[in-house]
C-alpha cells in the first residue's frame, strides 16, 4: 500500500495540486457569497411606519419637578457628608513601603 502512494508521477501530482487549488478557491468564493448573504439579511431594516398618535410632551415645569424628586431621592440614599476634600502631605524619609532595598534579591553565598 505504501508503494502505491510513493509511486506517483508528475502528472498525478500536478492533477492533485490543480484540484486542491481549485477546491480552495471554490470554497473561498462560497464563503464570500455566504458572508454577503448574511450581510444582506442582517442589514435589512424594516421601514419606519409613520406614527399616527402624537405622544404628549413634558413641559419644563414637569421636567424640573421630576429632576428635583430624583435628586431628593438620591440624596436620601447616602449619608450626609461634609463634601470637603482635605489633602494632607506627610513627608517621611524612610518607610518599608518605599524602600527599594527590600525588592532586591540577596545573592546566595557560594562555597
Amino acid at each position: 500500500m505504501l508503494s502505491a502512494i510513493t509511486d506517483w508521477g508528475w502528472s498525478e501530482m500536478l492533477w492533485t495540486a490543480l484540484i486542491s487549488i481549485c477546491l480552495v478557491f471554490i470554497v473561498l468564493v462560497l464563503l464570500v457569497l455566504i458572508m454577503q448573504g448574511f450581510g444582506v439579511v442582517f442589514s435589512h431594516r424594516p421601514s419606519k411606519t409613520p406614527v399616527t398618535e402624537k405622544q404628549p410632551l413634558l413641559h419644563e415645569e414637569e421636567i424640573a419637578a421630576i429632576a428635583t424628586a430624583l435628586k431628593m431621592f438620591r440624596s436620601e440614599l447616602h449619608d450626609r457628608e461634609s463634601e470637603v476634600l482635605t489633602i494632607m502631605s506627610i513627608k517621611r524619609s524612610y518607610s518599608p513601603w518605599n524602600s527599594k532595598i527590600h525588592g532586591l534579591t540577596q545573592m546566595p553565598d557560594r562555597k
